[in-house]
């Protein structure tokens, strides 16, 4: 049995073979067992060459012949299909007689060339154009016919008619292997893709991927890139009501599980979901500490539902995307867009931003200014670059990239008078009078040049490569493929890994010493307050400060211009008994960093530190952000929350030993905190089951260098080391003490080391508590 082929059936089999050669291909069908086939199951043909174009000879005889047997319909198929790709086709379900489960149920069926037929010209309705496809179907007559016969009771398939001529070229071996009948995507395959596209990858990362595994060369898989894509869309077919109304569902239950989870929805009049929008606790507290400036990026849409996506976003005191919440619109107007702004102030308890980007959209420029109206509105100018090409690389020619530096130039300036002139001369130059997109984008220059921005709080989200970060968050919401339940659950899980990412980068950084790269009091000031972030920022404008000369021009009045300039520049007011300095650049004022011509008149004038008021809450590294950082913690993982603790503790005791002062204050905290902690129940578990998930003994803190140059490395050691359900563990020496450098080691109790007296020390009073005992070696 060969492909359900019966060859040596002892029943009397009349075979005809079929002949095959350079002239003719005749086809030749009997009757079997005495039984006459119909007139409908028997075709006898004999045409010439010039009439038709003879498929090639096969390299194996696997030819299909009258009376060939099969066992199913399947098995039929299979063997058609195996015969078509050798000679360079594929083939087609055709027509049937009957139907499953009718009667005798389908009697004939008939497999026919992919070509075979013509294509059908939809008919237009309501004047309505249709779209017709070119179609490869050309009118081929190659088919194969089976009947299903019953022998003794017992179902099988004959071949009845066949035909092997083809009005077509037929395709080579490497070509034929595209055909979309020959590549199939197995059930495991489609399984993996659906894993890779939640993960975020992309069509051709997956087949790179799946190539790698399969061993098998570049472009060698069994299907290809638009097979991929149509299996990724057809996961896309939902059932759009019934989906709208499980995401209701959910967010309700989020609410129930947590009061702090905002949502808001509004049904049309066919009772359908017309927009929805939801934020998170941990976003809500996000926004309290870095709302000032936002994102309100609008350009994607989530093409299952059709529904336009918004997502509010900010950055964080260390540079990094932050998420404040999600909408989804069903239509894009001003209504839809004046719905989306009322929802987001409802949840962040009606603080608006004091800035907001968004992409080139007249709609939503029109809602911000009636729902935000103290908000100052912009145009993120990479929405604007990315359509530059299509508007004018075609227009200018060889001059595009010359044009295109020139608007570059005329972006980044800083003094309004000179972009309106050097505008004008832009337009002369390349002839752009009367080109509607220069029109448009002069009209609307105060919402992205920065000359006219450059006074407003902007938080870096104006620079091309945070554009670029937000970008990438929001696409890893889009990359699963799923319904619009679990579009909430995705949104959520990602801003929950954002979050702990961003945790975990933060205490990394905080556990390192700050690298000076000047030698400047100034840095040295700003180095304990600001975040690494922000210091990096301010070290590129302390930088740049010693090329550039100061000229006193006025009582308080300075001009500040590059050793390289003769006149210009920038002027600097500065009056050092109210500690006000402000700058024509107004960088400060933009981006919240003071600017290398303030840092160069500070310098020159013997000011060796920056006012508190130049160095803002939102770019520090203590404060407020923190604490809520630490409350929005209270469902993650155990030793997630201690490495925020152990972040907590660095700071707090780099922070004590400033001043003794600072030391007093610590201490008596502290005290009462250790006392408040006491009065809690303990773990019913014990002490170690509690997984503090230290890789050693003890917590090795940053190493802090004083004014005398000296450096002090704490190490904090586990104060319940002695309370153990097993062994008592060994403390370790630590090695690695960096001989070319002086270091304190504390071996007696902290306090005794800043001349503060142990025995009335609060803390070592209470419950008679030692150095040791305290953790303090």
């Amino acid at each position: 049995m060969l492909f359900g082929l019966n060859i040596c059936n002892p029943i009397g089999l009349i075979v005809v073979l079929i002949k095959m050669s350079e002239g003719t291909n005749l086809v030749l069908e009997s009757s079997e067992n005495g039984t006459d086939l119909s007139q409908e199951d028997i075709d006898t043909i004999e045409e010439t060459a010039e009439e038709t174009i003879l498929s090639r000879q096969t390299s194996v005889n696997l030819v299909p012949f009258i009376g060939q047997r099969f066992v199913s319909q399947e098995a039929a198929y299979e063997f058609y299909c195996s015969f078509a790709k050798q000679c360079g086709f594929s083939i087609r379900r055709h027509r049937t007689r009957g139907k499953d489960g009718v009667g005798r149920g389908v009697t004939r069926r008939d497999f026919t060339c992919h070509r075979g037929g013509y294509p059908q010209i939809k008919p237009s309705h309501d004047g309505k154009v249709q779209r017709n496809r070119k179609s490869s179907r050309c009118g081929c007559q190659a088919y194969m016919r089976i009947v299903k016969r019953a022998d003794f009771d017992v179902p099988e398939w004959r071949v009845t008619g066949f035909r092997n001529t083809h009005n077509h070229e037929l395709l080579k071996s490497n070509e034929v292997r595209l055909l979309p009948a020959y590549c199939p995507i197995s059930p495991d395959d489609k399984s993996r893709i659906c894993m890779f596209a939640k993960a975020g990858m992309s069509v051709r990362q997956m087949l790179r991927l799946m190539e790698l595994e399969k061993g098998v060369k570049l472009g060698c898989l069994p299907f290809t890139e638009i097979d991929v894509r149509n299996l990724l869309q057809s996961f896309r077919i939902v059932d759009r009501d019934n989906d709208a109304i499980d995401l209701i569902a959910m967010c309700k239950r989020l609410k129930d599980e947590n009061h702090n989870f905002k949502y808001e929805f509004k049904i049309d009049s066919n009772n359908r979901l017309e927009h929805i929008a939801w934020s998170y606790s941990s976003s809500i507290q996000s926004y309290e500490a870095f709302g000032d400036a936002v994102v309100f990026d609008t350009t994607y849409r989530v093409d299952a539902y059709d529904m336009l996506l918004g997502c509010w976003l900010g950055v964080d005191n260390n540079g990094m995307p932050c998420f404040f919440s999600c909408t989804l619109l069903r239509d894009e107007n001003i209504q839809s867009f004046s719905w989306a702004l009322k929802a987001f102030l409802g949840f962040m308890k009606g603080k608006a931003p004091q800035t907001i980007l968004t992409d080139h959209n007249t709609w939503l420029k029109e809602a911000i200014a009636v729902e935000l109206p103290e908000t100052k509105h912009a145009f993120c100018i990479w929405h604007i670059l990315s359509k530059f090409s299509d508007w004018f690389s075609l227009l200018l020619g060889s001059q595009y990239d010359e044009w295109k530096a020139e608007f570059h130039r005329l972006y980044n300036l800083e003094l309004v008078e000179d972009f309106e002139e050097g505008w004008r001369q832009m337009v002369d130059k390349y002839g752009l009078h009367t080109n509607k997109h220069i029109i448009s984008l002069y009209s609307l220059r105060t919402f992205w040049a920065l000359p006219f921005l450059r006074r407003y709080f902007f938080a870096g989200l104006t620079i091309t490569s945070q554009s670029e970060s937000i970008n990438a968050f929001i696409q890893r919401f889009l990359s699963a493929q799923c319904q619009l339940e679990r579009f909430v659950e995705q949104v959520a899980d990602i801003v929950d890994f954002n979050d702990r990412a961003g945790a975990k980068q933060k205490m990394q950084r905080k556990l390192q010493k700050a690298c000076l790269k000047t030698g400047s009091p100034i840095e040295s000031h700003a180095a304990t307050v600001l975040t690494p972030y922000a210091l990096s920022k301010l070290q590129e404008e302390l930088v740049m400060a010693p090329q550039y000369a100061s000229f006193l021009v006025d009582e308080g009045c300075f001009q500040v211009r590059h050793h390289s300039q003769t006149d210009g520049g920038c002027k600097v007011f500065w009056v050092p008994c109210q500690e006000h300095i402000s700058c024509s650049c107004h960088l400060f004022e933009f981006s919240g960093i003071l600017c290398r011509h303030v840092l160069r008149v500070m310098s020159t004038n013997n000011c060796f530190h920056v006012p508190d008021q130049y160095l803002p809450g939102r770019w520090r590294g203590t404060g407020s952000s923190s604490v809520n950082q630490f409350r929005g913690t209270t469902s993650r993982d155990q030793p997630e929350r201690m490495q925020l603790l152990e972040s907590m503790v660095s700071t707090f005791i780099v922070e004590s030993i400033e001043t003794d002062e600072r030391l007093d204050v610590a201490c008596e905290q502290i005290s009462m905190v250790l006392s408040r902690i006491k009065t809690l129940p303990r773990s019913p578990h014990g002490v170690n089951d509690i997984a503090f998930g230290y890789p050693s003994d003890s917590l090795i803190l940053p190493e802090v260098e004083d004014t005398n140059g000296m450096i002090h490395n704490f190490t904090i050691t586990n104060p319940h080391d002695s309370i153990t359900t097993g062994k008592l563990k060994e403390r370790r020496a630590r090695d690695g003490v960096d001989l070319t450098r002086k270091r304190r080691q504390f071996s007696a109790p902290l306090c005794a080391q800043y001349g503060h007296d142990p025995s009335d020390c609060s803390i070592m009073a209470t419950d008679n508590m030692s150095g040791d005992a305290l953790g303090y070696l």
